[in-house]
């Protein structure tokens, strides 16, 4: 009862308008008043922003913050992947030999999630990470590790809320929002994909890198809103290290898993 209900008053308030609304209200000159409050609300560290508060022109520019360059440092081994992103590990483990897995006891299909059959059947067996960014975090996203860009594409028209209650009760947004997928060629001609999900309402994933080569650590686009990193990795190419836990922060350029 509560997911249907859940789910209709998603859907009656997620329209173009209220999505229009809300990026017109965050990017109103305004709305730099409330970064004070939203400051204190969600106790950022200023100490690591790039700017001063009273610098930025809205909240959406605030929300979208740059870091002093050595607030992250980028652990530099060329074996072991980094966080894309500052998140908490939502979910992680090994991917279903009929290509799904499971966060917060929904089953996501890799086909739904990749959008193409044959994409999906390369992960199958292989491990799945998920990143969630809450809107206290820094939203600039980085490669996770030195790689060769195969393709980028986009999949969804909407995007539903991917917090918990998004996630526990809503209609599978890891696989169904607007999202933009990366495919990387890594060492050993492995492939990795590496997916920003959109959420809030917006389709709110920005490129800032087009080039087809990446470097670990280097900026490759930002979220304007509280989003989700979604990687897949094939078979028997990685295992996650120590500190990766359901439910822990991880910051930006920190070891998550090493490659075999």
């Amino acid at each position: 009862m509560k997911e249907k209900l859940y789910q209709r008053l998603i859907e009656l308030t997620n329209g173009k308008q209220s999505s229009q609304l809300l990026q017109t209200i965050a990017k109103a000159k305004w709305s730099k008043r409330i970064i004070p409050s939203y400051m204190k609300l969600y106790d950022i560290n200023l100490e690591e922003v790039s700017k001063k508060p009273q610098q930025f022109s809205s909240l959406h520019d605030f929300f979208t913050r740059e870091l002093l360059t050595d607030a992250r440092p980028i652990d530099q081994n060329p074996t072991v992947f980094t966080s894309p992103v500052d998140a908490k590990v939502e979910s992680f483990g090994r991917i279903e030999w009929d290509m799904t897995f499971l966060v917060k006891g929904k089953p996501y299909a890799l086909q739904d999630l990749l959008g193409n059959k044959d994409r999906a059947a390369q992960y199958a067996d292989g491990h799945f990470i998920v990143f969630y960014l809450s809107p206290a975090d820094y939203h600039r996203i980085h490669s996770p590790i030195d790689g060769e860009v195969l393709r980028q594409y986009t999949l969804g028209q909407s995007s539903f809320p991917v917090n918990q209650l998004g996630l526990t009760y809503g209609k599978k947004p890891i696989s169904h929002n607007y999202r933009l997928v990366t495919e990387l060629k890594v060492a050993n001609d492995q492939h990795v994909a590496f997916i920003k999900v959109g959420a809030t309402f917006v389709n709110s994933i920005v490129l800032t890198n087009t080039t087809a080569q990446w470097q670990k650590g280097d900026e490759v686009g930002y979220f304007s809103f509280g989003s989700t990193v979604v990687m897949l990795f094939e078979k028997d190419t990685i295992t996650f290290t120590d500190n990766v836990v359901q439910g822990s922060p991880i910051r930006m350029g920190e070891a998550f898993a090493n490659m075999l």
